[in-house]
């Protein structure tokens, strides 16, 4: 698993111009996961301010917390702090767009639902993602949704970027 994200995050800087990350990809891929490992991984702190300003979406944070987690061993090797700075930029959406659909029931009573498009990183191309249509979904699901989607997409090889929508 942490050699395929490695491998969809080395594309997403490859595409950016970024030198390629094989050789530290090759080394993680040889290295002990955390729970066997004799020290414990650095505590993720760059994320804090992510962590302060969506406090009140928690599926997207332990959405952007795992990912980083698998991550990790990048971060540490990269003292210039590049590749952190990188994943916050792909961890916040580039555009949100939130709307309403009032409508009348079949006893005509008028109803209203809330529905998002949440867009992220269309550094390899236009947003790709799917819709989700159930009365829990809220814009911090959505949010969480296309963060994935970056990496899912990323590892198809296509050009597209992440994106989700839907409505409660």
């Amino acid at each position: 698993v942490r050699m395929v994200l490695f491998k969809s995050f080395n594309w997403i800087l490859v595409v950016l111009g970024v030198t390629t990350l094989s050789s530290v990809a090759n080394r993680a891929q040889g290295a002990s996961t955390p729970s066997s490992s004799s020290s414990s991984p650095a505590p993720l702190a760059f994320l804090r301010d992510l962590e302060s300003k969506y406090s009140h979406q928690p599926t997207f944070l332990q959405a952007v917390q795992e990912m980083a987690t698998s991550l990790q061993p990048l971060f540490d090797k990269d003292p210039s702090g590049f590749y952190q700075r990188a994943f916050l930029t792909m961890a916040e959406p580039e555009r949100i767009i939130s709307f309403r659909v009032p409508w009348v029931d079949d006893e005509g009573i008028q109803r209203i639902n809330r529905g998002w498009r949440v867009e992220f990183s269309s550094v390899l191309g236009p947003y790709k993602g799917g819709l989700r249509f159930h009365p829990t979904v809220d814009e911090g699901i959505l949010k969480f949704l296309g963060f994935e989607q970056i990496f899912k997409n990323a590892l198809t090889g296509l050009p597209l970027g992440g994106g989700k929508g839907g409505s409660d």
